[in-house]
């Protein structure tokens, strides 16, 4: 790995809620592995989010707790707030550099697909990651995929082709499709699709159209005989 990731934490302090040290930018994380007792930390959040940004889920980052040596750990989960959009809590799962652990690495797409610029086609993204089986230090942090060679519809871009790494093995099946690209719909296509979500929202129990049934209404009140007084 060219780069090297780093992040300092403390020991979580029990004695102060938890809130408390988030409003101050402080993200509460565990750190747990093989062999080891989990630790309960905690770190600033503008460090993490930056760092986090950068490494994703695949990464080494060399944590230090307290001034400690660092340790090797990699991120395993980061909790987001739903309506801030903050971090408020992560997961770091310490590795051992001899041993190998599964992860998933993101696919990075590349290039012009000539199906796209001359023929009008739409990408097709089937996967955005694979699982890899690695030593930690071996773990790439993402794996390329050149949509370059879709020249036609037919044209496919699977697992298989997705650039050998040494020392990485990549557990999907070889023959999935990761992308290919799709011929545009013709206007038939559209106003079809238009008239079979159209139908399909009629069909929903309780849906009316107002106008007909207001129709429906008064064309009964009108054949309805007058009673006699």
């Amino acid at each position: 790995m060219s780069d090297t990731f780093s992040l300092s934490a403390t020991m979580r302090d029990a004695g102060r809620a938890i809130q408390t040290k988030r409003n101050e930018g402080r993200i509460p994380a565990v750190v747990y592995g093989h062999d080891i007792e989990p630790r309960t930390i905690e770190l600033d959040h503008r460090e993490f989010t930056r760092t986090y940004r950068e490494t994703g889920e695949n990464t080494i980052i060399e944590l230090s707790v307290d001034g400690a040596r660092p340790v090797n750990v990699l991120v395993k989960d980061a909790e987001l707030h739903p309506t801030t959009n903050r971090y408020i809590h992560a997961d770091f799962f310490q590795v051992r550099m001899d041993e190998k652990i599964e992860t998933a690495v993101p696919i990075e797409f590349s290039g012009e697909a000539p199906a796209i610029r001359e023929l009008g086609g739409v990408l097709v993204k089937a996967l955005d990651e694979v699982d890899v089986v690695a030593l930690p230090a071996d773990i790439p942090h993402t794996l390329a995929a050149d949509i370059s060679t879709l020249v036609t519809f037919d044209d496919v871009i699977k697992v298989g082709d997705l650039p050998a790494t040494k020392g990485v093995e990549i557990r999907n099946d070889s023959d999935a499709v990761v992308a290919l690209v799709e011929p545009p719909r013709s206007e038939e296509e559209l106003a079809a699709l238009d008239e079979k979500v159209e139908e399909d929202v009629t069909k929903v129990e309780g849906v009316e159209k107002p106008e007909e049934a207001s129709a429906e209404d008064s064309t009964e009140a009108s054949e309805k005989p007058t009673e006699a007084k």
